[in-house]
């Protein structure tokens, strides 16, 4: 079905911009995030490793991982409020539908979990 009639949108308001922001805020937040896991993670005991005898991390840092924790709530709260905010403000099927935003929020949620498995 091809709609025919006019297009009296003038340009988004501050609530869509706003929107934005905390989506391009979240995943700013993600990759901020696995910069910091990086630093946090265990270290991985390769061959190499066992050979020489070298020490190794085989634990989580915890201060670092309660800053990932925050980090990556604040992502995955940002990609629910870009929820929250455009089912308000899309009038129209044709409106985006934001599926990075659910990426985003499947894949924080799904990495704190893993992160509170793996720390215990």
């Amino acid at each position: 079905m091809i709609w025919r009639g006019k297009n009296r949108r003038k340009a988004p308001d501050s609530w869509i911009y706003f929107a934005r922001l905390l989506a391009i805020g979240g995943w700013l937040c993600f990759i901020v995030a696995l910069i910091v896991s990086f630093y946090a993670a265990p270290e991985k005991n390769y061959g190499l490793v066992r050979y020489y005898q070298l020490p190794i991390r085989s634990h989580w840092l915890m201060p670092l991982t309660n800053y990932l924790y925050l980090i990556l709530w604040f992502s995955a709260f940002s990609s629910i409020a870009c929820f929250i905010i455009d089912r308000f403000r899309n009038r129209r099927s044709a409106d985006n539908l934001h599926f990075n935003l659910v990426l985003l929020f499947l894949v924080s949620v799904s990495w704190i979990t893993y992160i509170i498995i793996q720390a215990f």
